[in-house]
């Protein structure tokens, strides 16, 4: 793969990430959709087309992932979804992105890696953005959507860190969504069918099949030529997309406390990332 290669496939992949947000909280903002309803055609569009990508490259396939997995990925998109109902797609991929990063930093501690003062330093910026954000005011999110993106950040953590050391993650990632449908089928059921339009169909089925399905198999296309620090630190861009996308497109308005909570959640990811990390000590 080429230099330019390289570059452009991750550049649509991190956009497709980013517009997981915009398409989620457009949809639901405008009553287009419902959280549930939403959440359902994501994952069965997702589960379409990673399915048909797969009978494209593997005629004969086993079934990949797990059921614990899939759990996770279900809890990730709920929660996704039923957070976007009230906040902007900024302060939603803020706190999703902060929250999967520290997850996977906490998963780290927990194997025994140690950080140097900058990597702590690094921590602390980035939870004390976090914390700002949601301390009460008249910018801050409303606390119950806050506390859903923020588990929705914990469980795609936790699926990525359950992910790691698959032989073929675009297998595993199908499988994933393939085994997710039953939940999400649980779900529609237990809160009813709501009302859907047109539109709020087509988001959903964007979501799913384009900015989540064919978004991870770009992702995992690049990820074996990036180095394991490089594919994190551009997902930092993902947040930035996102709020700009947001004022943009959908005409919410850039805070004040939003961007300094983005420079420390940001820039504390960021500082972690580039500081050396120290090798875990050996039993």
């Amino acid at each position: 793969m080429s230099r330019v290669q390289l570059v452009t496939i991750t550049v649509m992949a991190m956009v497709a990430f980013a517009a997981n947000s915009l398409l989620c909280r457009e949809a639901l903002a405008s009553d287009y959709i419902g959280a549930a309803s939403f959440t359902f055609i994501r994952i069965g569009s997702g589960a379409a087309i990673l399915g048909g990508l797969l009978q494209l490259k593997f005629r004969d396939h086993k079934l990949g992932g797990n059921w614990l997995s899939a759990m996770a990925l279900f809890a990730y998109a709920a929660a996704f979804s039923f957070a976007y109902i009230s906040m902007s797609a900024a302060t939603g991929a803020l706190l999703l992105f902060g929250a999967v990063q520290i997850t996977m930093i906490v998963y780290g501690l927990w194997a025994g890696e140690r950080l140097n003062a900058f990597q702590v330093a690094g921590v602390v910026s980035a939870c004390g953005g976090i914390i700002w954000l949601m301390l009460p005011g008249i910018e801050a999110p409303p606390l119950l959507g806050a506390l859903l993106m923020l588990g929705a950040g914990v469980s795609w953590g936790v699926y990525s860190i359950l992910g790691r050391g698959a032989l073929d993650p675009t297998v595993a990632t199908a499988g994933n969504f393939i085994r997710a449908v039953p939940f999400v089928c649980i779900l529609l059921l237990v809160l009813g069918e709501e009302a859907s339009s047109g539109l709020g169909v087509a988001y959903a089925i964007a979501s799913g099949a384009l900015a989540s399905g064919v978004g991870y198999a770009l992702w995992y296309k690049v990820l074996p030529a990036l180095a394991a620090t490089t594919a994190a630190t551009v997902q930092l861009s993902v947040p930035v997309i996102a709020s700009f996308g947001g004022v943009l497109l959908l005409g919410e308005a850039m805070t004040l406390r939003f961007g300094l909570a983005s420079i420390a959640v940001l820039g504390g990811v960021l500082l972690f990332l580039m500081s050396k990390q120290k090798k875990p000590v050996e039993a």
